[in-house]
């Protein structure tokens, strides 16, 4: 089976994809999780791309919101899969999108040296409304303070254009409009779209493992 590479988004970091990958490798499933937050979209799509440059083989690799617009910039990879992400065309950015939600926007608090971070008290209804409360309790205490720049970062190029993808909309998410979700889905290979908040992967791991281990089976 191919090997994974999952890509967290802004506030996160790889712990928030355990259940998911806790889940793949017990079938026995390589899952990589770097870690971002290196200071700009360039940075840490580098460092991903030297996760991916690592494996053997081509991976799969799954980008969770702006995860989405690392990825993007990525190459050498058998298949993308896009998680309520930013599948961005030329020119873009996450942040020119206008996708964020108002709900989100709330949430976002200033931090010191212009960094931001999320309000707990409202961090779950934005990204974890649909997981059970102990779960989105946990998910909560693991958000970091992100620094400023990496969501107005605009890849390199636009690896979707060349490698066979894989857009989930999350239907229920309250973070990223799912009108501009199905937007960006549109330039993908393929897609689906969920009854999920913005954080599957918490929500409904079991459906993200299928996912993957799908998409492996046809590679």
């Amino acid at each position: 089976m191919a090997s994974l590479v999952l890509v967290h988004g802004l506030y996160h970091c790889p712990q928030h994809f355990d259940l998911v990958a806790e889940g793949l490798r017990a079938a026995g499933t390589h899952v990589v999780v770097p870690e971002l937050h290196r200071g700009s979209l360039k940075a840490d799509t580098a460092e991903v791309q030297a996760a991916v440059d690592s494996l053997d083989e081509p991976p799969i690799v799954l980008g969770h919101s702006y995860g989405g617009s690392v990825i993007t910039g990525l190459r050498g990879v058998a298949h993308l899969v896009y998680v309520s992400a930013f599948a961005l065309d030329a020119g873009e950015s996450a942040a020119s999108t206008g996708g964020i939600s108002p709900e989100l926007r709330a949430a976002i608090m200033p931090g010191p040296a212009e960094s931001t971070f999320i309000h707990p008290d409202l961090a779950s209804d934005v990204f974890y409304s649909g997981c059970p409360a102990p779960l989105a309790a946990w998910a909560v205490g693991l958000l970091r303070v992100q620094t400023p720049g990496c969501g107005r970062g605009i890849p390199d190029h636009q690896s979707w254009k060349h490698t066979p993808s894989t857009y989930v909309v999350c239907a229920r998410d309250r973070a990223i409009a799912p009108a501009t979700q199905r937007i960006m889905a549109a330039r993908c290979t393929s897609v689906q779209e969920w009854k999920s908040d913005h954080s599957p992967y918490i929500s409904h791991p079991e459906r993200v493992v299928q996912l993957v281990q799908e998409t492996a089976a046809l590679l």
